[in-house]
């Protein structure tokens, strides 16, 4: 008798029948799967509610003269930086931004692309006795405003010339961050990949500030910018798992007609990662994720509004911080510069 296949049998534990979860569209089975793009940006829901305001001093993106130059600055800091000063810095846990100086007006400005709630509902989502599925309040924006706070950047974190552009560029650029915000609407934490190695299948990408970045980067190196030679590094939070198992989306797995088994194993995994838990509660509600992750191998993933079944394998979770080359970089190098 021919032995099933771990693939099978994972299935099996959790209660997915073969059929359902080989039912994903033909196009999903290319790794990475692609981000998901939208038309336009859906109003927030009103019960997703923010403790601090995401990009309270916001202003539109302003049109600079054709003859403008704009020295470009590369800006990281500890995440939570303005709560918890460099202690997450200590962890490798960044938070990343572009910098803008215009020589004509000697206006500075601040681009950024993080939560609208918070990374928490951005990773996990709330359970609510309403409603079957679970319920994700994990919108992600682009914010831009006036002025480079030097002191948050440079004293725990960077803040470094990386190029220089014309305002022509800057405008063609600030048209591609509208799209890039309006199209790109959903934060998603975690890279899975196959293994730590270096050459290993990537089974999805984040879509983060630092993916951001680089996206940035890469758009003013299509125009023409030519980036000086400096270390960029940038922090990843990544998921070890086998290949990954197509679930359905919320309607397929608690609609009507939806695999009752499937929706309650979801909803299991997720109810130990829910906010405002006692002491008493968190303790033992981490007991039940390390038994769910790292003794039964499982970990469902939300990714482009679809489920997942991930196949855990050790070393499970890493946080890394690795380098990320400019694009187009000259051999000059670029010197440290404090904002005024």
């Amino acid at each position: 008798m021919r032995a099933a296949s771990p693939r099978v049998l994972l299935l099996l534990v959790v209660g997915v029948p073969a059929s359902f979860a080989g039912s994903q569209p033909q196009q999903q089975r290319k790794w990475p799967v692609p981000y998901r793009r939208f038309d336009y940006r859906p109003k927030p829901d009103p019960y997703c509610q923010a403790r601090y305001t995401f990009c309270p001093t916001g202003v539109p993106i302003p049109l600079m003269k054709d003859e403008d130059v704009i020295e470009v600055y590369r800006l990281q800091a500890p995440v939570w930086e303005f709560k918890y000063g460099d202690l997450l810095g200590h962890l490798n846990i960044m938070h990343d931004a572009v910098g803008f100086k215009s020589s004509l007006t000697g206006k500075n400005y601040t681009v950024e692309w993080y939560e609208l709630f918070q990374l928490g509902n951005c990773t996990f989502p709330h359970l609510r006795p309403d409603m079957d599925a679970p319920f994700w309040c994990n919108q992600g924006a682009a914010c831009f405003y006036e002025g480079i706070d030097d002191v948050h950047w440079k004293e725990n974190g960077t803040l470094v010339l990386v190029t220089t552009i014309s305002g022509t560029m800057f405008n063609q650029m600030a048209k591609w961050v509208n799209y890039d915000n309006e199209t790109g609407i959903y934060y998603e934490t975690w890279t899975v990949q196959s293994s730590p190695e270096k050459h290993a299948i990537v089974w999805f990408e984040s879509y983060e500030c630092s993916k951001f970045i680089l996206r940035t980067y890469q758009k003013l190196a299509d125009l023409g910018a030519v980036f000086n030679k400096i270390q960029t590094n940038y922090t990843s939070i990544t998921l070890f798992a086998g290949e990954p198992i197509y679930l359905g989306n919320e309607t397929s797995i608690f609609g009507p007609l939806g695999n009752k088994t499937v929706a309650a194993a979801i909803r299991d995994f997720y109810y130990p990662f829910k906010a405002h838990q006692s002491l008493g509660e968190f303790f033992l509600n981490v007991l039940k994720i390390i038994d769910q992750v790292v003794l039964n191998h499982q970990f469902y993933l939300f990714y482009n509004l679809e489920y997942w079944l991930l196949p855990m394998k050790s070393p499970y979770l890493k946080i890394t911080y690795e380098e990320i080359p400019l694009p187009n970089e000259e051999n000059t190098g670029a010197g440290w510069k404090v904002l005024h």
